[in-house]
């Protein structure tokens, strides 16, 4: 098909706490001004869109001229100017109004091709408002065109849920990403002002998890751990084995003393580090649980840890590739990074042959702006919805490369 249209509908039966408390969806949603934007990125345009409650909504792209569209059924915009939220010089106007009874549009006429990367409406936990964060990349002029277009006027459809139309990932199941939060029960990690690093990443990983397999982007995730509870670094590689976990990100928030770091950085296993974790590995581990698919029983260690070396050939690229896919991705939708944002290191929880590994410091709990960013739930959204943009980005990259891997 010739156009592009992503469509969205948040669990229109949802409840707040009890059923008496359920939203009323026929009602108005009204936008807030004052915490909405319309902004450029480093590689496209991103829009962050506060409304009173969750409300259906599409967005597509019409060419000649080039536009964005953004429907929603229905918002009142009330005393809402475009200068109130459009920033930057990819976007040359925006206009907002009813445009038939029950719809209503945002029109942003734009200066430079762009095209859809990712959508989603949430909800605060509280239900008091909702958020519509979405990224579109930079395009070419023939990619614009090409993903240009209306929807049928049979797309039209009622307050149902709806399944969105995001970009699939190839591949013929989906691929398991295991999101690990750091530290947990009686190693709460790093504390500042009453933040706590355990607490902050379990909140944000179950986010992520909630956020990934609600895209529809052929991508599942799982946690390696529920609760504020202990779990050892082997066996969050066994649970995410166990899931047939393709990747692992591990969220971390350090704080150091002075408070001068600050931003997002990545970490993968150094070469040196390399060298030793087959061993280790081969060491510690029951035999079948060593390589994913692959038992190993009455395997010496020598041979364990050639078929461990081997298997990393794959892997470690992989995860260099998951690195560069978050710190781009990041730096693209306007997520802060740290002025190093690519780091190596010989960390336990990175040593896992069989699959993808990273460990992402998504911020230091001693700056205060990252520690008031991640202490609200609010504030992550941006940095969930990169999360999944980066996640989807490296698994639809990953598809691609399947054919060349070694049989």
């Amino acid at each position: 098909m010739n156009w592009l249209v992503s469509v969205c509908a948040v669990l229109l039966g949802l409840f707040i706490g009890s059923q008496s408390n359920a939203q009323d969806f026929s009602a108005l949603a009204r936008l807030d001004g004052v915490a909405s934007s319309i902004r450029d990125t480093r590689g496209g345009v991103s829009v962050s869109l506060r409304l009173s409650q969750v409300v259906p909504y599409r967005v597509f792209t019409l060419d000649e001229p080039r536009r964005v569209i953004i429907d929603f059924k229905e918002v009142d915009f009330g005393s809402v100017r475009p200068t109130d939220v459009l920033r930057g010089s990819k976007i040359a106007r925006l206009r907002m109004g009813s445009f038939r009874p029950g719809w209503s549009r945002l029109v942003a006429d734009l200066t430079e091709p762009i095209v859809l990367e990712t959508a989603e409406m949430s909800q605060a936990s509280d239900g008091r408002y909702a958020e519509l964060v979405i990224f579109f990349r930079d395009a070419s002029p023939d990619e614009f065109a090409s993903l240009a277009g209306a929807p049928p006027e049979t797309n039209e459809w009622t307050a149902e849920p709806v399944i969105s139309a995001q970009p699939q990932v190839t591949g013929t199941e989906n691929i398991v990403i295991a999101i690990d939060p750091g530290h947990g029960g009686v190693d709460p990690g790093a504390v500042r002002d009453g933040v706590v690093e355990a607490e902050i990443m379990l909140e944000l990983a179950r986010e992520v998890v909630d956020a990934v397999n609600r895209s529809g982007a052929g991508l599942q995730a799982v946690l390696t751990r529920t609760a504020d509870q202990f779990v050892s670094l082997d066996e969050r590689m066994t649970i995410a084995r166990a899931s047939g976990a393709r990747a692992l990100v591990s969220l971390h928030a350090d704080a150091l003393e002075g408070g001068g770091a600050s931003g997002a950085s990545v970490y993968t296993l150094t070469e040196e580090a390399e060298d030793r974790a087959a061993e280790r590995m081969a060491e510690r581990h029951g035999r079948g649980d060593l390589l994913s698919g692959l038992d190993l029983s009455g395997q010496d260690d020598q041979v364990a840890t050639a078929l461990m070396d081997l298997a990393r050939l794959e892997t470690g690229p992989a995860s260099d590739r998951l690195a560069e896919s978050l710190i781009t991705t990041f730096a693209d939708v306007g997520v802060r990074l740290n002025n190093r944002p690519r780091r190596e290191a010989g960390l336990a929880v990175l040593r896992s042959p069989d699959f993808a590994s990273v460990l992402l410091e998504v911020g230091f709990l001693s700056n205060e702006e990252d520690r008031e960013m991640l202490a609200s739930e609010d504030s992550r959204i941006p940095l969930v919805a990169a999360l999944v943009v980066a996640l989807r980005r490296w698994a639809e990259a990953e598809a691609a490369l399947a054919p060349l891997h070694r049989k």
